[in-house]
């Protein structure tokens, strides 16, 4: 991690994915990070995947490098503490970051009254104020049936509108914080995950194609939709993945498969152009065919060799488990990952933020917190409370330190 947001305090009420992500962001970027959990956790503090003795590394991979204080807010005394963080004093305080329901005491006038420049930044489902999750929205954009045959939808199990939303949450705070340092006007910013699904399917012409073309998108399969790409077997039925879109990388392909004069041949009869991406791809089909017999006639390793040499663009098809056992890059040998203790887990190996700033120093990233490792630091810090205070509102069963 780098400490380019040093200074900055954000306070996050979250669950889930996509509000821990956007503030585990800021957090590696050097924020001080505070989230605030029920006592005993809240709904996803035990989500799989879990270890056997039942530790979330769902939320441990979620929170790394923030600190914890655990509050029982449903109780008035603990929301006032809650509310209090939120609005705490100075230029790099009153910062919130949920995905929690922006009503009632977390509602953005309830919070303004204490602190009129306050960012908010207010994750929701859907620009209606109604519920959502990654695979409805998913589900809702079309996405699903070009990942199946065109009749039954296939989920992907890669939460993309999650992780992009907590992205959009972290831009959000800190555009919303920079206007602050040039004008004291505080912002409540409302995201929605729907609108973020929705947006992207705008930048890149889903939209654009279904209503100017009067076409939809049809599946691929392993073809990739204006150009050419697709996997190949190679003799051992190890496969690899090759994607001819820039000139360079299609010549490559040519080469080091060593089939020019099919594929002038190809062009001369279909009358296509091949340096075009789009004949490229209106030809996918007669091409993979071209350059199968390449692959099937070669041993992984052998393909491996040369395609690197040709300069193709490229990757193997490997499983999780072979990502871990197998990759450098998946190793401590890139300087993404490195080896921690988490308490109550163990070692094991974890990313930093892959944004490098050159002009800065790195540190490894943090583990997360235990629930509630940092209750009375942040009281004494942040809200300058004594530890009378503090040990009155432990008897009450208000907070709680680390279980």
């Amino acid at each position: 991690m780098q400490h380019i947001l040093k200074g900055l305090r954000v306070v996050e009420g979250s669950a889930f994915i996509a509000a821990p992500s956007g503030g585990m962001t800021l957090a590696q970027l050097g924020a001080d990070v505070i989230r605030f959990d029920q006592i005993g956790g809240g709904i996803d503090y035990h989500r799989w995947p879990v270890t056997e003795n039942g530790k979330s590394l769902y939320w441990h991979s979620l929170n790394k490098g923030k600190r914890s204080i655990a509050v029982n807010f449903r109780n008035e005394a603990g929301r006032e503490l809650i509310k209090n963080l939120i609005a705490a004093p100075g230029e790099d305080n009153g910062l919130f970051v949920t995905n929690f329901p922006a009503k009632g005491w977390l509602a953005d006038q309830t919070l303004r009254a204490a602190r009129g420049d306050l960012i908010y930044v207010n994750l929701v489902g859907d620009r209606h104020g109604g519920n959502a999750l990654d695979y409805t929205v998913n589900s809702k954009i079309g996405l699903p049936f070009l990942s199946g045959d065109g009749e039954s939808p296939v989920n992907n199990p890669f939460p993309a509108w999650d992780v992009l939303a907590g992205q959009q949450i972290a831009i959000a705070l800190l555009a919303a914080e920079r206007h602050r340092r040039l004008s004291g006007a505080g912002q409540f910013v409302q995201l929605a995950l729907a609108d973020v699904a929705l947006a992207t399917m705008g930048h890149l012409g889903y939209v654009a194609e279904a209503e100017i073309n009067q076409e939809a998108r049809q599946p691929m399969g392993n073809h990739i939709f204006g150009t050419f790409g697709h996997d190949f077997a190679c003799k051992d039925g190890r496969r690899v993945m090759i994607v001819g879109v820039s000139p360079n990388q299609w010549n490559a392909i040519i080469n080091v498969t060593n089939t020019k004069p099919q594929i002038i041949s190809l062009e001369e009869e279909l009358e296509l152009d091949f340096s075009k991406e789009g004949d490229r791809f209106i030809a996918r089909e007669r091409l993979k065919d071209l350059f199968a017999p390449w692959f099937a006639d070669k041993l992984y390793l052998e393909v491996k060799q040369g395609l690197n040499m040709a300069g193709v663009c490229w990757g193997p098809y490997q499983s999780i488990e072979e990502l871990i056992s197998n990759d450098v890059d998946c190793t401590e040998a890139n300087p993404l990952f490195t080896r921690i203790e988490q308490p109550g887990i163990g070692t094991y190996l974890v990313p930093s933020q892959a944004i490098q700033f050159t002009g800065l120093e790195s540190e490894p990233p943090k583990p997360a917190p235990l629930l509630g490792q940092h209750t009375d630091e942040i009281l004494t810090e942040v809200l300058g409370m004594s530890s009378g205070q503090i040990s009155k509102l432990h008897d009450e069963n208000i907070i709680a330190g680390p279980q």
